[in-house]
């Protein structure tokens, strides 16, 4: 990949509502090369989607994001892909990792309380034949995600104190 691509790739991950005469004149480039070179990302499958970093805490909307260990025997001749692929395509995971560790793939799931994604765990991922063990974890406050710190610094103003 060319040094105008990382860059512009760079410069929208930052912030995805950044123009191309925008990024053009930040790089000292000309907007048909930033332009083409975005178009050339997107068909190659590089800029998959443009999104907004939400901090859901400050809204009223109950969701409960649990992220699950899950140990798997892997099928022969595909791997651990025909499992994640069938884990993935289900409306509520929102992201499948391959891991390295004490388990094989991480799954980020999203539900309206915990009884759904307990209920996700027990009916939906559990019963595949492939899986050996899961272990979840909720997640209780996000402090920052995808570089966004979400909450504001508050400066300690109490004294030092010496012995």
């Amino acid at each position: 990949m060319d040094e105008l691509k990382l860059k512009v790739l760079e410069l929208l991950k930052e912030d995805a509502r950044r123009t191309p005469e925008l990024v053009a004149t930040m790089l000292g480039v000309e907007v048909d090369e930033v332009r083409r070179a975005i178009k050339e990302m997107e068909a190659d499958h590089i800029i998959v989607k443009y999104a907004t970093v939400v901090n859901w805490s400050k809204v009223d909307d109950e969701k409960v994001t649990a992220l699950i260990e899950v140990q798997i025997t892997p099928e022969r001749g595909r791997g651990f892909d025909a499992i994640a692929e069938r884990i993935y395509l289900h409306p509520e995971v929102k992201s499948v990792y391959l891991m390295s560790g004490a388990y094989d793939l991480l799954v980020e799931i999203e539900g309206k309380n915990l009884k759904e994604v307990a209920s996700f765990v027990s009916s939906k991922l559990s019963p595949i034949e492939s899986v050996l063990s899961t272990k979840t974890h909720f997640i209780l406050k996000k402090y920052k995600q995808d570089g966004i710190i979400f909450e504001d610094h508050v400066e300690d103003y109490r004294m030092h104190i010496s012995p």
